[in-house]
C-alpha cells in the first residue's frame, strides 16, 4: 500500500473535519475542486488525500461524477469536545464577539476563564477558528481576530459590492461548471432542508452556502472576480456563525440556491444573472446586518 506523505495526511484529516462540520452521511458526494478552494490548498494534494482516503474505504471515486463518500467519519476518541460541541463554541464566540464581549485581540488564559475549558479545548478551538482565516495567533502571545465586529455601514457596502460583481459571474466568457459540483451542491441543499434544525447547524449551513458563492465565482474563469467572493466569504464567516434568522430563513436561501442551479442547467444564464441580483438584495434587506445571502 502506497505511504501516504504527510502533507496529504493532514489533508486528509481536514477533508474528514469538513465532512463531520456539514454533517455529510455515506452516499454524500464530495469534490475536489471544492475541497480545494474550501481548504486553500492546489487540486493536487487533495486528489491524493482523496485517493488515501479511498485506499481506506471510507471514499470511492466515480469517473465523470465525483467521490462518494462510504462512511461517515467519527472523531479521533481523544478529541476532547466533539464535533458538535466544539461548534456550539464557535456559536458562542460569534455571538460574544459580535455583542461586543470579546475584544479585538485575547489571551488563551481569557478564553479558558470565559468558556470554562481546558487549555487544550481552547487551543482546538481556536486553532479551528484560524483554519477558517477568523483568527490570527499574535507573535508571541495570544490571538487577534481577523475581521471587524459588526457594522451596518460596512454591511451595506459590502453587499452594494457584492450586487456589482455577483450577478456578472454567469456573463464572463469563460464561465463553466463541473457536472459534478453543480450534482454535490444539489445533494448538500437538499440535505440541509431535510435535516433538523439545531444552532450548532448555523456552522455547516454556511459553508456549505460560502462554496455555493465562491464555486460560481471561480467558474466564472476571472480570478479577480473569484478573489473578491473567497475575501468577502472570510468576512462574513464570524457573524453567519452567530445565526438569529431561524429556519425560515434557511428554506428560503437553500431554494434560491437550487433555482439558481436549474437555469444553469438549462443554459439560461441571464435568468441566473437577474436571480443572483434578486437573492443578494433580499438578503441585504435583512434587519440585523450581515445576514447569511
Amino acid at each position: 500500500m502506497t505511504t501516504p506523505t504527510r502533507l496529504q495526511q493532514e489533508i486528509a484529516e481536514r477533508i474528514l473535519r469538513m465532512v463531520r462540520e456539514d454533517g455529510l452521511e455515506a452516499g454524500a458526494w464530495l469534490n475536489e475542486n471544492s475541497a480545494a478552494r474550501r481548504l486553500n490548498v492546489s487540486r493536487t494534494p487533495v486528489r491524493a488525500a482523496i485517493d488515501h482516503l479511498a485506499r481506506q474505504g471510507l471514499v470511492r471515486r466515480h469517473p465523470n461524477k465525483g467521490v462518494e463518500l462510504l462512511s461517515a467519519p467519527e472523531g479521533p476518541a481523544d478529541a476532547g469536545a466533539t464535533a458538535d460541541e466544539t461548534e456550539l463554541l464557535m456559536v458562542k464566540v460569534a455571538q460574544d464577539r459580535h455583542g461586543g464581549r470579546l475584544p479585538d485581540e485575547i489571551s488563551e488564559l481569557e478564553l479558558m476563564r470565559r468558556y470554562e475549558l481546558g487549555r487544550p479545548e481552547v487551543q482546538r478551538l481556536m486553532a479551528r477558528l484560524a483554519d477558517l482565516d477568523m483568527v490570527e495567533r499574535k507573535r508571541g502571545y495570544g490571538w487577534r481576530f481577523l475581521h471587524e465586529a459588526r457594522d451596518q455601514s460596512a454591511h451595506d457596502e459590502r453587499y452594494r459590492f457584492r450586487l456589482l460583481i455577483e450577478p456578472m459571474v454567469f456573463l464572463e466568457p469563460g464561465f463553466a461548471l463541473e457536472q459534478s459540483w453543480v450534482d454535490e451542491m444539489r445533494t448538500r441543499h437538499e440535505l440541509t432542508l431535510s435535516q433538523p434544525w439545531k444552532e450548532s447547524s448555523a456552522i455547516g449551513f454556511y459553508e456549505m452556502n460560502a462554496d455555493f458563492h465562491e464555486g460560481l465565482a471561480a467558474a466564472s474563469g476571472n480570478r479577480f472576480i473569484h478573489s473578491a467572493v473567497r475575501r468577502q466569504n472570510q468576512m462574513r464567516r464570524l457573524s453567519n456563525y452567530d445565526w438569529t434568522y431561524g429556519y425560515e430563513r434557511v428554506v428560503v436561501n437553500s431554494r434560491e440556491h437550487l433555482q439558481m442551479l436549474s437555469t444553469i442547467e438549462a443554459g439560461d444564464l441571464q435568468l441566473t444573472s437577474a436571480l443572483m441580483r434578486s437573492h443578494l438584495q433580499r438578503a441585504m434587506q435583512l434587519r440585523r446586518p450581515d445576514g447569511l445571502d
